[in-house]
């Protein structure tokens, strides 16, 4: 009976150093990847706002350039109310599948003075961080 208890309970100290190493690698992950993504939707929304439009496009993902043609989105990058300022306010990153994507928040500011706020997706693509969804 004692050695069936020892077992045992070996066995759930076992598992919980594993959850615990598993959370710790989760959480490195996670916070590796909140700069890089920063850093993408930065940017990406600095070259919206000087009107370089093919480099942003260039920041794009896959899907979002399939549903985007380069011209298609200078055209809607150029059609007033242009962007003219940003900030970002909010980085969130989670993983789904082991794999770290993130949502950038961003106040935008148009022509006339108009804001607003966008959530941006940002994911990994090909080894760099990429923006995907509709940033408009």
């Amino acid at each position: 009976m004692r050695t069936g208890l020892a077992f045992a309970g070996f066995g759930v100290a076992l598992c919980c150093v594993g959850v615990a190493g598993l959370a710790a690698w989760n959480l490195q992950t996670v916070r590796q990847a909140a700069g890089p993504i920063r850093e993408t939707a930065d940017g990406f929304f600095s070259e919206v706002t000087l009107g370089d439009s093919d480099r942003a496009y260039e920041r794009l993902c896959e899907d979002a350039r399939s549903r985007w043609s380069a011209v298609g989105f200078t055209s809607w990058v150029r059609t007033p109310p242009m962007v003219t300022d940003y900030e970002i306010t909010d980085v969130s990153v989670a993983t789904r599948s082991g794999r770290p994507q993130g949502t950038v928040t961003v106040k935008v500011t148009r022509d006339g003075g108009l804001s607003e706020e966008r959530r941006l997706p940002v994911v990994r693509e090909g080894g760099d961080w990429r923006v995907c969804g509709d940033p408009f």
